[in-house]
């Protein structure tokens, strides 16, 4: 959803941390449960690099998963102790179906612009490092959100003209 602050209405509102929040919060209470019975486990929750960084129009969707992100930081310290470890990712754009549909090939052109490898993430990208931190390769890793998100975060406000003049991305 894209809506300026001041138009957000509190339903708009609270179907995104209805969905976004709430539903993290309930699905990690269900398997974290099931998971502290068997002494051990890992759940990564989804935020978003919304989560990390404010953008036009997103008040919703950034506060959702801002507050998905400390959740995950909140159950880390909470289940830990049961041998459970949460962790988040926060990706950027992503070229999924929805993707597609609600970015426009302006909004596309931006984020090629902004992200510093010059492309939305694949899906499959997202998945190898959940797999990852669902892995034993990952077995002290915890409370940690990773921004898979081309450099978009690290970037700030990015200079897209200058990084231009750099030449072509690798």
């Amino acid at each position: 959803m894209f809506e300026h602050i001041q138009k957000t209405s509190f339903a708009q509102w609270r179907e995104v941390m209805a969905t976004n929040l709430d539903g993290v919060f309930l699905c990690s209470q269900v398997f974290g449960a099931r998971m502290q019975a068997r002494g051990r486990g890992a759940i990564v929750n989804v935020a978003s690099i919304s989560g990390l960084r404010a953008s036009t129009m997103r008040v919703a969707y950034g506060t959702s998963k801002a507050a998905v992100i400390h959740l995950t930081r909140q159950q880390a310290v909470e289940l830990s102790h049961f041998g459970v470890r949460m962790n988040a990712i926060a990706p950027g754009p992503v070229d999924t179906e929805m993707a597609r549909l609600v970015h426009t090939a302006a909004i596309r052109a931006d984020y090629h612009d902004a992200i510093p490898l010059a492309r939305y993430g694949g899906m499959h990208e997202m998945a190898e490092v959940v797999g990852f931190l669902c892995s034993d390769a990952a077995s002290y890793v915890n409370g940690q959100v990773i921004a898979l998100d081309g450099g978009f975060d690290a970037a700030g406000v990015g200079l897209p003209t200058l990084r231009r003049d750099l030449g072509p991305a690798g």
